[in-house]
């Protein structure tokens, strides 16, 4: 047992003098812990001469993993490698637009300046001006209501549009209304539609009225163009349109101003609208739909495209929206004209006296789709 006790104490003494040995050797104060800026630490590597200009293989050698080259070059432009051939995807190698200004954007690269377009300009003001137009019709409605005739219809009808007229009419309005509809959900949807109906069937309607949107504009773009060299004989400008123009067509007063089978107001909507509206938004459909044999499709080309096509097509549906208002509940008769094609007398004489003149002098006949047998009105 002596024997075991002195073991234990040997050992003890053993610890007890390297713990002494260890704290002769250790400094008598350690020392404090100091805070580092990690902008200022800089790895070994980054004071090599030309590091900052070094290309990504060459950079992964010194330090791999930081593939800050690579990045720097795809925000400057720099175009990569890509598959995809040229002259389908000219651009597939660049992964970042170059710097650009659009109207109404700060300079930055080209998606971003389009984004801040479409989100500052186009869809706030665009939405405001339909809105005030539909308010504008409805005021306008609520005080004024229906113009009536102001005299008794006679029985007697003059053929005012005849079936191919009426035929490429109705045909230009439903795709024009598909269009506009489909157009105003995608534009507009996500702010009054998908926070009523959920984002699942938002996504599934909004698909679909995006292919209608594509199927109806073609369709919108020949139906136009029969619309236009259809009317346009009777839609030349005239010295009594000034009149119209100057009286604001009689709306205000109690009679209307005397023109001939089109006013200066329905003039308007066939030049702006429809020629001048009409030939910017079918072209720039035509761009965005890809199908200008010739153009290369860059995105910067999409872009321009999508804004000068949805700035235009805003415009020619607020002037419309006008149109088919006096088209239906606006005027007495206008919606029978387009539906079956003729009007009464009475109707021709208060509302475009000078068209219904020439008819009863003979220099245009009363009905145009079928032959004249007896007098040149329709009992």
């Amino acid at each position: 047992m002596y024997r075991s006790f002195q073991s234990v104490l040997c050992a003890v003494l053993t610890v007890f003098a390297l713990s002494a040995v260890a704290q002769d050797k250790a400094p008598a104060v350690a020392p404090a812990i100091q805070s580092v800026n990690i902008q200022d630490v800089k790895p070994d590597a980054s004071d090599a001469p030309g590091y900052a200009e070094q290309t990504n293989g060459e950079r992964s050698k010194v330090q791999p993993g930081n593939n800050a080259p690579m990045w720097r070059g795809v925000g400057a432009g720099v175009e990569g490698y890509s598959s995809l051939p040229k002259s389908q995807a000219p651009e597939a190698g660049v992964l970042i637009q170059p710097f650009v200004q659009y109207p109404g954007s700060r300079l930055t690269n080209g998606g971003e300046a389009w984004r801040q377009v479409r989100n500052n300009w186009i869809i706030p003001y665009g939405g405001s001006l339909l809105l005030i137009v539909l308010g504008a019709i409805a005021v306008f409605y609520w005080r004024k209501g229906m113009m009536r005739l102001h005299g008794a219809p006679t029985g007697k009808e003059i053929e005012r549009f005849t079936p191919f007229e009426r035929s490429a009419h109705w045909t230009n309005a439903i795709a024009f209304v598909v269009l506009a509809l489909s157009g105003i959900t995608m534009a507009f949807g996500k702010f009054f539609i998908k926070p009523v109906i959920g984002e699942t069937l938002f996504g599934w309607i909004t698909y679909l009225l995006k292919n209608a949107h594509n199927f109806a504009g073609p369709l919108f773009a020949v139906s136009l163009t029969v619309v236009f060299f259809t009317f346009l004989k009777d839609n030349w400008p005239s010295k009594e349109d000034f009149v119209w123009i100057i009286k604001a067509g009689g709306m205000f007063g109690g009679k209307e101003v005397p023109s001939h089978r089109f006013n200066a107001g329905e003039k308007v909507v066939f030049w702006g609208g429809v020629f001048g509206l009409g030939l910017v938004v079918v072209a720039s459909g035509f761009v965005l739909d890809k199908i200008v044999p010739g153009l290369i499709y860059e995105r910067s080309t999409m872009q321009i495209a999508h804004m000068v096509h949805a700035v235009a097509t805003l415009l020619m549906i607020a002037m419309f929206m006008g149109h088919i208002y006096m088209g239906t509940i606006g005027m007495e008769g206008a919606y029978k004209a387009m539906k079956t094609g003729y009007v009464d007398e009475t109707w021709a004489k208060e509302h475009h006296e000078l068209w219904h003149d020439d008819i009863q002098a003979g220099k245009i006949p009363a009905h145009r789709s079928e032959p004249v047998t007896g007098p040149a009105v329709r009992a």
